[in-house]
């Protein structure tokens, strides 16, 4: 497996821990639909938080989270809406990113609500 492949689902699972650790219950992970992947769908109250995840082992080249770019929103929106529907959920929606900078054994976990306001 390529490095930053291994290094995406290393950073897909540290955003799961630290997820639960927060109170989420982890409802799907890597949910596709049509062109999109959502990384992690998770409940808390009744908020369900689609979470794209994002890790990198340097910040030189930019945060981990101005790498979502505006056709994927839009790809993202698209796959939690049928899945919101296909699972007849009444709930609130929010996008947040986790962005994770892992050098060795050093992270750094940000969790950044609502996060597709900040474009």
């Amino acid at each position: 497996m390529a490095f930053h492949n291994e290094l995406g689902k290393k950073g897909e699972q540290i955003a799961v821990d630290f997820l639960v650790s927060e109170g989420y219950n982890i409802l799907d992970r890597n949910f596709r639909f049509q062109k999109a992947e959502v990384d992690i769908l998770a409940l808390k109250d009744d908020t369900l938080a689609v979470i794209e995840v994002k890790t990198r082992t340097t910040n030189s080249f930019g945060n981990p989270e101005d790498f979502v770019k505006p056709k994927q929103i839009k790809q993202l929106v698209k796959a939690v809406d049928a899945y919101v529907t296909s699972n007849d959920l009444d709930v609130e929606i929010r996008f947040d990113i986790i962005a994770i900078i892992k050098k060795g054994q050093h992270v750094k976990t940000e969790h950044i609500k609502d996060a597709f306001y900040h474009f």
